[in-house]
């Protein structure tokens, strides 16, 4: 009988096995491939982070040469207000005369304005300050009676007031150093301003020309595509300025006549101030009813000045919701949200600047958005029913212990 001793024995260590990408005989356990939505979700966030990068370049840029974005954000503007008076002018004499002739008249309208509001404010200014003095002993009177939960005395006023005095009297040469460097902001506003006329000039004369040349520069595949976006975006940005402009001077004729009537002094530079608010979306219009009011209660009392808060607020709500969708049309139309989180966020990159700027570049890109973009047929709602009874209801499922 053979000797069992002699057969091989069996090995009792398991088999390795050759797996994909690990050595024979190694121990390390080979990942499992990502999700799908894992992989999904790393591809679109690196890149927005490439669009967020782009964006925050853009701001940047902008910022190193703020005063020539500024003077060619005003070109645009002087040319898309200005553009109908050139169209008209150059029916009865050449281009060039005509944007001559609608830039001097854009600036006599300025002009006759500023100088209106001066001569008003010389009028009326020996009336407006007795009617401050008893307007302000009005208020202080009120405020010690006890009327409202907490009282002011006009011995806390006074000092108050002395305490002001002697904070600017202790730093009278800070405040003299900071005029004198505005001083050099003077002459960039005048740069800036005549830079953003000489652009304009050439923008409506031969605006055209110049939008066919840039168009040449580009690869014939892709002109179509810039055709298209830069007309979308020109007819959002132009539709948009004429209107504010529209809007600012009917809300100024309508604060005019609205201060005259209740006779708040000041009305043409209130009024002015109400035209310049209109700019400035959510923020401007109660500022200027704000000033407007204190004015009114200053010079007339109190009932007045309710009447001026009232009747501004009724302004602004028929500019909301009968001027602003006549004159401008669905295609500048932003939602609200959009519009505070743009003014929001135009006010915290540049201030007043960027409060003003913000809403027009957000409609242009976001016409320009919609004119390149490819959108699949609306679901309806008989569609979207079948939809919802086609989802299966998911089951509980409960875990034992």
């Amino acid at each position: 009988m053979a000797d069992l001793s002699d057969r091989p024995r069996a090995s009792t260590t398991p088999p390795v096995r050759r797996v994909a990408g690990i050595r024979r005989g190694s121990t390390q356990v080979p990942e499992p491939d990502a999700p799908h939505w894992l992989r999904n979700a790393a591809g679109v966030s690196w890149r927005l982070i490439v669009v967020v990068a782009a964006i925050g370049l853009v701001f940047y840029a902008t910022a190193k040469i703020e005063l020539l974005f500024i003077a060619l954000f005003l070109a645009l503007v002087f040319t898309a207000v200005l553009r109908p008076l050139v169209e008209l002018f150059a029916r009865v004499m050449p281009r060039f005369v005509a944007t001559g002739a609608a830039i001097l008249s854009g600036f006599l309208f300025f002009a006759g304005l500023l100088t209106y509001v001066g001569y008003s404010v010389a009028n009326e200014w020996e009336e407006l300050t007795e009617k401050f003095g008893d307007g302000l002993s009005q208020i202080t009177d009120y405020l010690e009676s006890g009327a409202l939960p907490f009282t002011i005395t006009s011995e806390q006023i006074a000092s108050w007031i002395a305490e002001a005095q002697k904070w600017v009297q202790e730093h009278a040469g800070d405040l003299a150093g900071e005029a004198a460097s505005r001083a050099g902001s003077v002459v960039e506003i005048f740069t800036c301003l005549a830079l953003a006329v000489f652009c304009t000039v050439f923008f409506l004369a031969r605006g055209q020309e110049l939008w066919t040349w840039f168009l040449n520069q580009l690869p014939a595949r892709v002109r179509e595509g810039w055709t298209d976006a830069g007309g979308a975006g020109w007819y959002t940005f132009s539709n948009y300025t004429r209107g504010t402009v529209i809007i600012a001077v009917t809300d100024g004729i309508l604060a005019f006549i609205l201060l005259r009537i209740i006779g708040v002094p000041l009305a043409a530079p209130l009024a002015v101030l109400v035209f310049i608010g209109a700019f400035i979306p959510l923020i401007g219009a109660p500022a200027a009813m704000i000033i407007a009011m204190i004015v009114a209660l200053a010079a007339e009392g109190f009932w007045p000045a309710v009447f001026v808060g009232l009747g501004i607020a009724l302004i602004g709500q028929f500019e909301g919701h009968i001027l602003q969708p006549f004159v401008m049309g669905k295609q500048v139309a932003l939602h609200p949200v959009v519009v505070a989180l743009a003014v929001m966020a135009g006010t915290l990159t540049a201030g007043i600047l960027g409060a003003v700027v913000a809403v027009p570049l957000v409609a242009v890109c976001w016409s320009v958005f919609s004119r390149l973009r490819t959108v699949d047929p609306p679901m309806g709602a008989d569609e979207l029913e079948e939809a919802q009874e086609a989802v299966e209801p998911v089951d509980e499922v409960s875990i034992e212990s």
